[in-house]
């Protein structure tokens, strides 16, 4: 089969399924695997479709933007693997901000009993932590009925009243080359600003997020350590030139 045929049959496979994976691909060109990752490589920097661990999916619209209620029924076991991960770099006493977002709040009961002061601009977080009685402080701002995180101007004065040992930001992309983003502008501003703050960022994303970018840019991958649960070999020297990764296989 020509690279064309083969390029167009892979299109229209994902076209039908939304994500493929490298072996029915394989299946379905005769193709071999490493040709299959050479014309997945290419249609990638074609913008036609994104890696993603074992396989290929659609490209995602960059505003878009799940619910709590949607985010929180994906990839549940991922994140909180992530989240225990996380919270275990967390010492007693420290003082640390937590992002909104559904890993973040997979992090609050393993919080429990280090006497930890929490800064949030989740909404949704501070209940939880309340009941874990953890130190909690919610900035302030605008509520975004989406993510129920607060953002605006009054978030980023607030936020700069604090300083932290750690901050802990949820991302709806990573990629090597466009960093971390986010589909609102106003909400990269905030988990921005919170990096700035720490003295250790941390961006905790399950694998569906990496190689993936939103509109709106965070910050660079050296800003921050990745705490991820797969990266394939392919991508994971791409990775870590950039910036330190963590992966939580367990």
């Amino acid at each position: 089969m020509l690279t064309e045929e083969r390029h167009r049959l892979i299109l229209e496979l994902l076209a039908q399924k939304g994500v493929i994976k490298l072996q029915e691909l394989v299946d379905a060109t005769g193709a071999s695997e490493s040709t299959i990752r050479r014309d997945l490589t290419q249609l990638e920097n074609e913008k036609k479709l994104r890696r993603v661990h074992g396989g290929a999916a659609l490209l995602q619209q960059k505003r878009e933007e799940l619910s709590v209620s949607e985010k929180s029924l994906k990839y549940i076991e991922e994140k909180r693997r992530i989240a225990a991960y996380a919270a275990s770099l967390v010492q007693k006493g420290n003082c640390i901000y937590l992002d909104a977002g559904t890993t973040t709040w997979e992090m609050i009961p393993h919080l429990a009993g280090k006497e930890v002061t929490v800064v949030t601009n989740g909404v949704m977080h501070v209940e939880r932590l309340l009941e874990h009685n953890v130190t909690t402080y919610l900035i302030g701002g605008m509520i975004k009925p989406k993510t129920k995180a607060l953002i605006g101007r009054g978030a980023i004065e607030s936020l700069r009243q604090y300083r932290f040992d750690q901050c802990f930001i949820g991302a709806n992309g990573v990629h090597y080359d466009y960093g971390y983003t986010t589909p609102d502008p106003e909400e990269a501003l905030v988990k921005y600003t919170a990096m700035q703050l720490a003295q250790r960022a941390y961006v905790l994303a399950d694998h569906s997020k990496l190689n993936e970018s939103a509109f709106a840019k965070i910050a660079d991958l050296h800003e921050a350590v990745l705490i991820t649960d797969q990266l394939d070999e392919d991508w994971q020297q791409w990775y870590e030139a950039k910036t330190t990764v963590e992966v939580v296989t367990s």
